[in-house]
This record gives C-alpha cells, structure tokens and sequence, in this order.
C-alpha cells in the first residue's frame, strides 16, 4: 500500500514538473498573485459575489490580458483581447480545442454531442445539421415563438390575478421562462410537444432530471483525466444525477425519432427530420450513428433552453429598471403593427421585426451586458503566438503585441470581460445603453457572427 503511494506521489511531482518545464512560459506576464499552491487564484475566481467582479478589476490593473494560476500551480492565460478572441475562436479555432477535462465533463450530459467531438468529426456534425439554423428554416418557426410568447404572457397575468387574490403577486420570471423554452425547442426542433409550460413540468420526467443538474461541481474540474473516466464506476451523487439526465433524455430522443421515422418528409429541414435522416444516410461522410444522433438532441435540450430563457430573463430586468426603453419598444412595435395592417396583412413579417431598430439594439444590448456563458476555457493543441489588439506591459516593463505559447497553453476567453471594454465599446460600457448599437459612426472591430459580440463563439 504504501509503495503503491509513493509510486503515485512520484509520478504526480513528475507531471507538475513537466507541465512546468514547457518551452514559453507566462511567468513574465502579470496578473494577480497566486493565493496558494493547490488551487491558485481559483477558489476566489469561482466564489466571487457576481460575475465578471474579478475579471473588470484585473483588466483595469493589467490590461485585457493577464496570467492567473490555476491549480496546482498551472499557469493559465485570461484575455478578453478583441484580437486574441479573433484568432482562438476564428482564426485558428481548430487548433485551440476544449481542455480533455471539460470534454469529459460535457460528454457526461451530452453523450457523443457535437458539444464534444474532435475537428474532424466537428465538421462532419456541424455541415449535417448547419441546414437547420439557416435564414429561410428560422423564418419558418416565428409562428411557434409568437405563440408561445402569448401563452406565457397569459400566465403570468393569470398567476398576477391570483396573486392579487392571495396577497403575494410574486412571479419567477426565469423558471416560467425557461418552461417556454423548453416546449418552444420541442415544436421547432423536434417536432414535439413537451407541454411543460402548463404544469411546471411537476409530470415531466426530463424537466425534474434537468433541476439542479450542475450543483457542486467545482472541484470536478480539478480531478485528472483518468480519475475523471472512472467516476462511473463509483456511487457518485453528481455522476448519478448526470446519468440519470442522459438516460432520460436518449429515452426521450428515442421517442422522438421514432414518432419523426414514419412521417419523415425529404426537404423538411427541421432539426429532428435532419437527425433522422443523417442516420439512414450510407454515406459516412454524412451519416450520424443512432448514439450521436440521440446525444445531439440531449445537447440541444441542455444548451437550447436554458442559455435562451436565462439571457430573456436579464433582458427583462434591465427593461425593468428602464420604462422609458419600455415606452420606445412599445411605440417601435405600435408602428409597426400600423405599417402591417395598411398592407393588408395580419401579422407582422419578419422583415418587420429588422426594421425595428430599437428593439434590435436592446436585444444586442441584453447580450452584452449578460452574456449566458462568462469565460470559455481553450487549450492550444501547438506551440503557437497569439497577437494582441492592445499591448499589455510586462513584469520586466517590456511592451510586448503578442504571446508565445507552448502546446497544451490553458486559456481562458473572458467574454465577460470583452464586452464591458471600454475600447470597443466606449467609455459607458459598464451601463446599459441600447443607443450604442444605433451608432453608425462607432469604430467597430469584426468579431463574433452578431453586433461584434462574443456570445456566439
């Protein structure tokens, strides 16, 4: 027992010391100072009282881009640089993957999703179902959101009136929002009515597996990658909830694809009719097995409704402590209804919604200032050199425009941080200000696939 010990202490000293004699080091670039050994600045990085709290006052201190330690004295790179973002994410975005950790974190929920592939098999996964996130396939599924934003409307002034009866007018706003979602990606995506916004999904089994799916997890990120891979053999509470989720929601996808077989039309290109048929295809090169298939409608559920009612739920509330964007959404949706009905038509077009410029830009605004996801962890496959936009200063004084990095470099993207730059969004980018994206004569830099935000990575 003890030889078996100190075989493990050796070889564990001998990993720390390789991942430390890498050619290019950070240890010249500055950042905050490391609050112990063992876990670095992490523990006061992930118990922060809000998000982004840390990142704004290091890139006030040290630039947008600064070295933290991790755990067990790893030294990670933190940018919210315009130009680093630009070439992690675009690029060279296949040469900066996910960490073997967060994969395997990702895989637990999400099976063999595209959440989790190689390069190779990203591409593969992301050309087969890229027809369903095209322009002419989303118009299709405005219907599907009016209809269901009018229903929750109806709730909650059916939950108001009741409240009023009770004395308490109370109304979780993301929860019910979230319910939304969920049957929302159900309709357009799957072709399936999940009914969850009528009955808080107290009868859905796939609701109760999703709650609280990621408490105490933040010591899972620590654990090596074989130990990691071994969790399933062990009575573990957070694995169990994971594989609970996953079963329920291969169960589910089986359900789903069995209902979509029958009545599978060639040329529908919603999610769930594309799904099906990648894995009738004989062609490899397009064909998805019956696993991945079913891991891509868990990934769609976790990623999909979750991320959208959380991001609706802040937009809410920032319209909430401003009326008078309020009274301008109000008035932009008035004229358009008028243009609308002098045309003939019922409804609005969609046409109609991107002419409503205000509104846009609140959108656009809701997504800067509370991006979903706050930092992203990459971790680069090869010696390489990331440019700088804005030069930060060493510890020796030098002025440095970019980075060397050595293979297997962790990086953390803080989007946060990115889109509260003063430099790329002006000297209010800590205050909600939707009338910035009505700036035509605004500098802009080209990142990101919308408004220049790094939200969509």
């Amino acid at each position: 027992m003890i030889s078996a010990a100190a075989i493990c202490l050796v070889a564990f000293l001998a990993y720390i010391a390789w991942r430390n004699s890498r050619r290019h080091t950070l240890k010249d670039i500055r950042g905050p100072p490391s609050q112990s050994f063992w876990l670095g600045n992490e523990k006061k990085q992930r118990y922060s009282q809000q998000v982004g709290d840390l990142e704004f006052k290091y890139v006030r201190e040290y630039g947008p881009t600064w070295m933290a330690q991790a755990c067990l004295g790893e030294e990670v790179l933190w940018t919210a640089d315009p130009r680093a973002l630009q070439y992690i994410f675009h690029t060279a975005g296949y040469r900066f993957s996910k960490r073997n950790v967060a994969n395997e974190m990702t895989r637990l929920f999400s099976g063999d999703s595209i959440l989790v592939t190689d390069p190779i098999d990203h591409q593969r996964h992301r050309k087969i179902v890229s027809p369903a996130f095209g322009v002419t396939q989303l118009r299709t599924y405005l219907p599907v959101f009016r209809r269901s934003a009018a229903q929750l409307s109806q709730k909650w002034k059916d939950m108001l009136q009741l409240g009023e009866q009770s004395d308490v007018g109370i109304i979780n706003i993301n929860e019910t929002m979230s319910r939304m979602a969920l049957d929302v990606i159900g309709e357009v995506a799957f072709d399936h009515r999940f009914g969850v916004l009528d009955d808080h999904g107290v009868n859905h089994k796939l609701v109760q597996t999703y709650n609280n799916l990621f408490v105490d997890m933040f010591f899972w990120r620590f654990l090596p990658l074989p130990i990691l891979r071994c969790l399933k053999y062990l009575p573990s509470r957070v694995y169990r909830r994971f594989a609970t989720f996953l079963d329920t929601a291969m169960q589910t996808g089986k359900v789903i694809a069995n209902e979509t077989v029958a009545g599978t039309e060639k040329g529908n290109k919603n999610i769930i009719n594309i799904l099906v048929q990648s894995n009738l295809m004989e062609d490899t090169r397009s064909q998805l097995s019956e696993k991945e298939m079913l891991s891509q409608i868990a990934a769609i559920i976790v990623a999909g409704h979750d991320t959208t009612s959380s991001t609706l739920t802040w937009m809410l509330y920032e319209l909430s402590k401003h009326p008078e964007d309020q009274r301008r959404i109000r008035d932009e949706i008035k004229v358009a209804k008028a243009n609308a009905e002098a045309r003939g038509d019922d409804d609005l077009l969609p046409s109609d919604l991107n002419n409503m410029a205000f509104t846009n830009a609140v959108i656009k605004e809701g997504l800067r200032m509370h991006p979903t996801v706050p930092t992203l962890v990459r971790e680069a496959a090869e010696d390489d050199v990331i440019p700088l936009a804005q030069p930060i200063e060493t510890k020796s004084g030098k002025i440095i425009h970019e980075i060397p990095i050595s293979k297997g470099q962790g990086i953390t993207a803080s989007i946060c941080t990115y889109n509260r730059l003063p430099s790329v969004w002006g000297e209010d980018a800590d205050e909600w200000n939707p009338n910035r994206f009505l700036d035509d004569s605004r500098e802009k830099s080209s990142l990101g696939v919308f408004a220049n935000l790094c939200v969509f990575s």
